[in-house]
């Protein structure tokens, strides 16, 4: 074996790409570190504000678009958990904000046109399947609240006045609202775990989606009350973002994204030069 080259079957690979596909090695950090990324997010965001409007933009539109929906077939009631479960998509429109980062940490130019056009290929590839479980985790969000408002009243339809003095002047109401704020919580828990380091990990190496996913957990479970207390700031700062038509989105979107990427680079050891 050189430090060149290994054999494996039969076949003479190049050492770095071996040592890229090892399983990457994660990080103890602090809350310290976690304030650090989400400054050096806010340095990425003033830097290029243009391309964080740009992405934050469509995530805002996109949440807008899904309440015109929603209002539309009548089910205004449903406002409040599609914008709940809308957060659980922003890993992946993130992505090309972690690919701005990326590029300002190696002093690389940064164009919109690059930008976008890796946002696209990655998507055919590795970060297409981390796309599809965000888009599974979110189905499996609305199809669960369906469920509980069948069980708790029943199938008929609600006026949005008449179905809010319902959830809070009644047991079932309230109930209900207990339940389902408790497994939007599991659900979103657990989405965070997967996708937190997922996403930037697959952007920055040649590893598939599966050990993105394993690296993330591990990244959480090594650190939980780093890990935990940023998820916890993650969803009031998309909470309140949310509250002004999804506008706030506009900004919080694309600094929660930077911030993801530095705090990626804290958490997985780089590969070796």
């Amino acid at each position: 074996m050189s430090d060149v080259e290994l054999e494996a079957d039969g076949v003479r690979e190049p050492a770095e790409e071996i040592a890229a596909r090892r399983d990457p090695r994660v990080r103890r950090i602090t809350r310290q570190d976690v304030a650090d990324a989400f400054a050096a997010g806010i340095r990425d965001f003033q830097a290029q504000p243009l391309i964080g409007l740009f992405f934050g933009g469509i995530y805002a539109l996109g949440g807008l678009v899904m309440v015109m929906a929603a209002a539309s077939w009548g089910m205004l009631y449903l406002v409040y958990p599609l914008a709940a479960g809308f957060a659980l998509i922003g890993p992946f429109v993130a992505t090309g904000l972690y690919e701005v980062s990326r590029l300002r940490e190696r002093g690389e130019p940064v164009s919109p046109a690059a930008v976008v056009g890796v946002v696209f290929a990655q998507s055919r590839r590795e970060l297409g399947w981390m796309a599809f479980v965000c888009v599974f985790v979110f189905i499996l969000w609305m199809y669960q609240i369906r469920l509980l408002i069948a069980l708790f009243f029943g199938f008929q339809s609600f006026a949005l006045d008449d179905f809010l003095t319902t959830l809070v002047t009644t047991p079932e109401g309230l109930l209900f609202l207990a339940i389902g704020n408790g497994v939007g919580a599991v659900l979103s828990l657990v989405l965070f775990s997967l996708t937190v380091v997922s996403f930037p990990l697959l952007l920055d190496r040649d590893v598939d989606f599966i050990t993105a996913m394993i690296t993330s957990v591990r990244s959480v479970v090594t650190n939980p009350g780093p890990m935990v207390g940023w998820a916890a700031v993650v969803v009031i700062l998309l909470a309140f973002a949310a509250i002004p038509a999804f506008l706030g989105l506009v900004v919080v979107l694309p600094i929660l994204g930077h911030t993801t990427w530095h705090l990626y680079r804290r958490l997985v050891e780089p590969l070796p030069a």
